[in-house]
């Protein structure tokens, strides 16, 4: 996923503003599962609700405004009520990383009760096979 960083973005010396990332990561775990068939908003009908539980981010080089990065996800972890996803965030013209972070998310029913991935989710999670 690309996101370009606008002004809104940045601090008073235009760099992106730290928390922005954790909004980037969010749009990133989005599009990754929008990607393999899953909506958020129909889950949520449905009565699965993600909540994130643990949210880490890694600083490794500023981004800057005018910048275009590119959002690396996968699912890193995950157990039979939870799954981690990972990020790698990097400038789309250098390729230099800027940050690595990593999110668990809870299934919850809707209502905070902790419950199962249902089978099929689990499989669409999982990362496509890699050929030989």
């Amino acid at each position: 996923m690309e996101v370009r960083i606008y002004y809104e973005d940045t601090d008073c010396g235009g760099v992106v503003y730290y928390a922005n990332y954790l909004k980037y990561f969010e749009r990133a775990r989005t599009e990754y599962l929008e990607s393999r068939g899953w909506s958020v908003a129909s889950l949520m009908e449905q009565g699965t609700v993600f909540v994130v539980v643990h949210a880490e981010a890694d600083y490794r080089s500023p981004a800057r405004y005018g910048e275009t990065l590119v959002i690396e996800t996968m699912v890193s972890d995950m157990t039979a009520a939870s799954f981690t996803f990972a990020h790698v965030v990097k400038d789309k013209a250098s390729g230099r990383v800027v940050v690595e972070g990593a999110a668990r998310l809870a299934v919850t029913d809707g209502n905070g009760k902790v419950k199962r991935l249902d089978k099929t989710m689990v499989a669409a999670l999982q990362p496509p096979p890699q050929p030989s």
